[in-house]
């Protein structure tokens, strides 16, 4: 039986999730606060195979709790709940660590499609034989990353990604050579079949050549492709850089 905590301060929400959880045969907690959510992953850090956090939680706030639970290395999905309507809270929950993000008032059934779906996806992920997908070291051009730790080391220099860019990175590290479009990176990498603007995923393309190109206005690695998205090159040929400062002129 899959178990589920959730970590929610107003009483009645709290309860009726938990119910209408129950009622689908999953077994769950509650919390109302998110040092006793820690406290519960101290105790056995793989009790639990989904979290429903508060974004607004007393004395500590969703945020720090995903982002206290991401750098103890614990990826166990997190469907994070809140009131506020801002995009830049949004994005601020995934860069945190946030699988999900669902927007106060919802309707129970889209809650209950997440849970779904965040718990499928785990349960592949386990189930996925060790040679299905890239491994926790990678290497390209000056970088070495480590995704199972979260480790990335830059020309002998550590450097440190949001949750979200190491998930967009792996994305692009298991689909090396591959066109990806921005909707495929909506999908897989934040979750969300649409954002207000396309602009959010190109920020993060260009944060990830920031880190990892010799010279971030004439990538080698994280390429342009006009009228169609990316595509990552692990190990570019000699006339990659030219070709690539082409394709990101095309784009922008």
């Amino acid at each position: 039986m899959k178990r589920i905590l959730v970590v929610e301060d107003e009483d009645h929400l709290a309860i009726g999730i938990k119910y209408n959880l129950e009622a689908e045969g999953y077994d769950v907690d509650i919390v109302g606060d998110g040092r006793a959510a820690l406290e519960k992953f101290e105790s056995d850090p793989q009790n639990f195979d989904l979290v429903i956090l508060d974004l607004m939680l007393p004395g500590m706030s969703g945020y720090a709790v995903c982002e206290s639970l991401r750098e103890r290395g614990n990826q166990v999905p997190v469907l994070m709940l809140s009131a506020r309507t801002l995009v830049e809270d949004r994005i601020r929950g995934y860069d945190v660590g946030a699988d999900q993000y669902l927007q106060k008032p919802f309707e129970l059934d889209e809650l209950l499609s997440m849970t779904r779906n965040l718990l499928a996806r785990r349960s592949r992920v386990q189930a996925a034989p060790a040679d299905s997908a890239v491994g926790s070291i990678c290497e390209f051009g000056r970088a070495t990353i480590n995704f199972d730790t979260f480790e990335v080391d830059v020309a002998g220099e550590p450097v440190r990604l949001t949750h979200t860019e190491m998930k967009l990175l792996r994305y692009f590290v298991e689909n090396e050579g591959l066109v990806v479009t921005r909707a495929q990176l909506l999908e897989h990498v934040w979750g969300m079949n649409h954002m207000p603007t396309t602009r959010t995923v190109d920020n993060f393309i260009v944060n990830l050549r920031k880190y990892f190109e010799i010279d971030p206005a004439r990538p080698k690695h994280f390429l342009s492709v006009r009228g169609a998205g990316y595509r990552f090159v692990a190990r570019p040929p000699e006339e990659a850089p030219e070709e690539a400062a082409e394709e990101s002129s095309e784009a922008d």
